[in-house]
């Protein structure tokens, strides 16, 4: 079993405390999204590796050598400012928290996800490639792989639509970025890919291959078994399956473009309803919750 340390929220930056508490106990609980009184149990001996999504892995630096499980992190850092990523840690601080990741575990497993770019009339083409350069320069040597992908049209987006003022690209936009971007990434010794697009810029260099690929855990785990992740529901994603441990709506980063989080009320009570010595990210069990063990 893969855990995914989450898609659904940011984990390590609000709830590291809460995950470490699990891990040393040996189990947690995941409620399902979607029947509310279904819970799988994840127990950590079932589990081969655990892939971490953040964007700010300082919270759980000092905690990492307590994990003995093998370990990727994909850190996402854009160039937005509050107005898009309200909440989001101070950049400058999370490039240095990425160099000292780089310190604590190989720099083959740490991937930068550029991710999602948008177009409006702040955010340009221009502001982009000049952030990403400011970027690669920074991380040289300290990682060896990055990820973008482009907006998506989430209910999150269409309800923050006056906020974002996307501009929809055209193929002049992904021809700039594709040729600039591969360009930079080269230039600091850099490989890069796309996640989940149409508009893969092969043409221009970019990595012909999916975010966690059987081949990349296999290195890990030395295991072969793993299905594609058909959660993901998405036709040009073949990445292995993983199971997500987060929940809908508790992500206090309040990012305008994600999927996961598009009700900040919502949020905000989820997150005060956090218990870190509570089996589950959010709540607590009831009594007619129906609790089933994962074990794959």
């Amino acid at each position: 079993m893969i855990l995914n340390v989450s898609g659904r929220c940011d984990i390590v930056a609000f709830y590291k405390d809460w995950f470490m508490n699990r891990y040393k106990i040996g189990y947690l609980d995941v409620r399902n999204p979607f029947y509310k009184e279904k819970v799988s149990r994840i127990e950590f001996k079932n589990v081969d590796a655990i892939i971490f999504c953040t964007k700010n892995p300082a919270p759980i630096l000092e905690d990492l050598k307590k994990i003995d499980k093998p370990i990727i992190f994909q850190v996402t850092l854009t160039p937005y400012k509050e107005d898009i990523e309200p909440n989001v840690h101070n950049k400058k601080n999370v490039v240095e928290a990425i160099k000292k990741l780089s310190q604590i575990i190989p720099k083959e497993n740490i991937y930068l996800r550029y991710d999602p770019i948008l177009l409006n009339k702040k955010y340009t083409i221009e502001y982009h490639i000049k952030a990403f350069n400011k970027l690669c320069t920074s991380l040289d040597g300290y990682l060896n792989h990055i990820i973008i992908s482009f907006v998506d049209d989430y209910q999150n987006t269409r309800k923050n639509k006056d906020i974002l003022n996307i501009i929809p690209f055209t193929k002049k936009d992904y021809e700039q970025i594709g040729k600039n971007f591969i360009n930079i990434a080269k230039t600091h010794n850099m490989t890069i890919q796309t996640c989940c697009e149409e508009e893969r810029l092969l043409e221009y260099g970019f990595l012909n291959q999916d975010c966690i690929t059987k081949e990349m855990i296999y290195k890990l785990t030395g295991k072969t078994n793993y299905k594609k992740w058909k959660a993901r529901n998405n036709q040009n994603c073949n990445c292995v399956e993983m199971v997500d441990i987060g929940y809908y709506n508790c992500c206090p980063h309040f990012c305008k473009y994600c999927y996961a989080n598009y009700n900040e009320e919502e949020v905000i009570n989820n997150y005060k309803q956090h218990d870190k010595n509570s089996s589950l990210l959010i709540g607590h069990l009831k009594d007619q919750d129906i609790i089933k063990i994962r074990d794959k």
